[in-house]
Parts: C-alpha cells; structure tokens; sequence
C-alpha cells in the first residue's frame, strides 16, 4: 500500500478563510503581552512575584480595566489594560494611552477615506470591512474628526510665513453648494511656489471670487504673517485678485490664465466653428516668442473676422500685456506660470469630496474639510521644474522671451573675473 506523505494541517494552524482572524488574534495576544511586560518593568518582578523587602517601587498589580477596543491596521482587537494601584503617580501606559481608540496610522487612514470622496453613510461599512466588525468607528467619528480639523485650520491660517520666501503665487477659489448662502459662495485658495522649488498651500479662506475685498483680506493676512511680495501672480482674469494686489502688493507682477481665457473665447463662438477655433487658439500660449505669439494671435482674430465672430476677436485681445506676462520669466518655467493648474488639479479632488458630502448649510463650514484636502494633496506636489533659476527670479534677474538678459553691470563683473 502506497504511504501517503502529505503533511496534514495542524489544528492550530489557520486555513485559508480563517486567515484573517487568526492573524488578529495573534496580534491580539502580542499588544497584551507587551502591556503585562510594560508592568512587570514598571514594578519589577513579574505577576505573582512577591515584592523584595526593600522595593523602591511601592506600587503592585490590581487586575484589569474593561475590555476595550482598538483598531489596528491589522483589524479590530480587544485589550485589557493591567491596572496598577499604590503609585505616588498615576501610571499611563506608553503603547496604549488612555482614550486612545485606533491607532495613529488607522487615524490617518479615516481622513484619507473621507477626503477621497467616501460618503458619510458608507464609511460603517467600509470600515469594519477593512478593520473588521469590532470597529469603534462610524460618521459621528468624521463629525469629531472635522472639529479637531478646524482647530488645527485656525493654528494653520495664523502661523509666521516669514520663513518662506515666495517667488510665484498661484490663486483662485472653487464653489461649495452650500444652502443657506443668498449669494454664490467660494472657498478661494492661494498655492505659492517657493525658492526652493516646492509648492506649498498658503491660504484657503471663505469668500468670493470676483470680490476685491475677499482677496485683499487674504492677502493682507499674508503679509502680516510676514509672507513678502511673490514676483509673479497667477490667476483668471475674472478674480477679485487683481485689485487686492494692486492694494497689497503692488510691486507684484501679473499672469492671467490661458486656460480660463480660452474657455472664455470658446463661449463666444458658435459650435460649428469651435474645432477650428480650438486649433487656431492652443498654439498662441505655446508660441516661443512673445513676438510669434502676437502673430498667431492676428492669425485668430483674421479668421473670427471672416467668419463675423467680432466678440470672440475683441476677447482675445483683452488684457493682452498681461497674457503674455510669462514670456519675462525662465523659458523653462513657462509650463507652470501660463496656467492655474498648479490649483486645478488638487482641485479635482475637492470637488469630488464636497461632491460626497451633504451640502453644507454655510459655506465656512466647508472651508477647514477642504483646507485638510488640500493639504492632503500638498504631499503629492511636484517640485517647480528648473529650481535652481528661482533664485535669480526671486533676486530680480531680467527675461526676454525666457532667456536670461545680462545686466551691464554684471558683464562687467564676469569678464573681470575672467
């Protein structure tokens, strides 16, 4: 008779379905052996040690507390914290503090769900389907979650930016539904491009986009927080921005946004000659020279003349000298000043949580959730292309056509070092 050699499973040994709760419960039993070991180092003796004569620790063991939950990566475990009586102090454990309910990463975990545009009815499910059916978690977690957000978004709007030496500032606010507002509200967001290279959110307050007003507020704000002068502002020609700059910072040059325009343009011109209008407008901004892009301009305007689209012709001639701001500025820089995506994209991702959730009844109650999506997405900012030129920007270096111009003086100075 043929021997059979296959090994058979042990029954402590978990099957495949059975994985997830073995593992669970193995971590279970590790997280409690570390709290009875956190004891026995605090005393030290182990359980049912007596106690030396002279002890300088007087405190002894008195049982557990309550079996209480906490979520884990891992899943949803049970603990017993030891309890230790006799102590001058009073003992708090250093891996399981008091109230702690989840783990730091599974409270990382609850704001990425919520701000990736998960819903406040289906996080019970989701939740106890990543962290199992002992999750002590549900909405009214997010509703406590957004309040500790709003206490770290006013130490966030208030904090010194002395320290960040601003050379571009992107601008521009995006509308939250919200109910209870006589007028169409904004969460307006400036994106600052510093020296370094790095991109950093800079201000995120309630207002509204076309009102002077709002912006002039936040850029005071800035500046009184120490923020100076950026070299160049990008943002739509329809914002409130370009008044408050004028206001605040007035030394500040401006770029308005080649996206927004053409969509601007596009509006003007009947649908059947938008496919043309579309070729004929898209090469402008990406025109080498400043002198060719006038020239494909002439180009478009030609054509919306023939074709009687006088209003689409005048539009693009709007406010050309400030449409064209970039051609002063590193050619390899121009990818990111022509147009606001530096805010659209995150923006993305805030339409899609503010999509989620219940509209708000006022719009300030959206702005520290949306403040938390942004900086959630801040993490994943590229940095500025060609860093190394932010520095000859920031200390007024001259561009034509995005070469650098050799001042006089600085002639003088290379060819005597040579």
């Amino acid at each position: 008779m043929k021997k059979d050699n296959t090994a058979k499973s042990s029954p402590s040994t978990p099957g495949w379905e059975e994985l997830e709760a073995f593992v669970r419960g193995k971590v279970q039993e590790f997280v409690q052996g570390i709290l009875e070991e956190e004891v026995t180092e605090l005393l030290g003796r182990a359980r049912y040690e007596r106690r030396a004569e002279v002890d300088p620790v007087l405190g002894y063991r008195n049982g557990h507390g309550k079996e209480r939950k906490l979520s884990t990566t891992f899943g949803t475990i049970q603990l017993r914290r030891p309890r230790v009586r006799g102590l001058r102090e009073r003992f708090e454990s250093r891996i399981l503090p008091l109230f702690k309910r989840r783990t730091e990463q599974v409270g990382e975990l609850l704001p990425k769900l919520y701000l990736h545009g998960l819903a406040h009815g289906d996080f019970d499910m989701a939740l106890r389907g990543l962290l199992g059916d002992g999750a002590p978690l549900s909405p009214g977690s997010i509703a406590r979650l957004k309040e500790v957000w709003q206490s770290e978004y006013e130490a966030w709007r208030s904090r010194p930016l002395k320290d960040l030496e601003v050379v571009y500032l992107w601008v521009d606010g995006i509308y939250v539904k919200a109910g209870l507002e006589k007028e169409k509200a904004a969460v307006l967001v400036a994106v600052a491009g510093l020296r370094d290279g790095r991109k950093v959110v800079v201000a995120v307050e309630a207002g509204h986009r076309e009102s002077t007003e709002s912006w002039s507020s936040i850029l005071r704000g800035l500046k009184k927080r120490g923020m100076g002068a950026p070299k160049l502002v990008i943002g739509d020609g329809h914002l409130g921005i370009w008044g408050g700059l004028a206001n605040v910072f007035p030394e500040a040059k401006e770029q308005r946004c080649w996206n927004h325009r053409i969509v601007n343009v596009l509006d003007k011109i009947p649908e059947k000659h938008q496919a043309q209008a579309k070729l004929l407008l898209k090469p402008i901004p990406y025109s080498d020279t400043r002198q060719e892009a006038e020239r494909l301009k002439k180009v478009f305007q030609d054509w919306c003349k023939k074709n009687n689209l006088l209003h689409a012709a005048r539009l693009i001639d709007e406010d050309w000298a400030r449409m064209v701001t970039f051609y002063s500025f590193p050619k390899e820089h121009w990818k990111h000043l022509r147009t606001t995506n530096v805010v659209e994209s995150p923006f993305a991702t805030v339409r899609l949580r503010t999509t989620a959730a219940k509209r708000y009844k006022k719009v300030e109650n959206a702005t520290a959730v949306i403040w938390k999506v942004l900086l959630v997405a801040e993490s994943t900012f590229r940095r500025l292309d060609s860093a190394e030129l932010l520095g000859e920007v920031a200390e007024g270096a001259i561009y034509v056509d995005g070469e650098r111009v050799r001042k006089a003086d600085e002639q003088v100075d290379q060819e005597a070092a040579a």
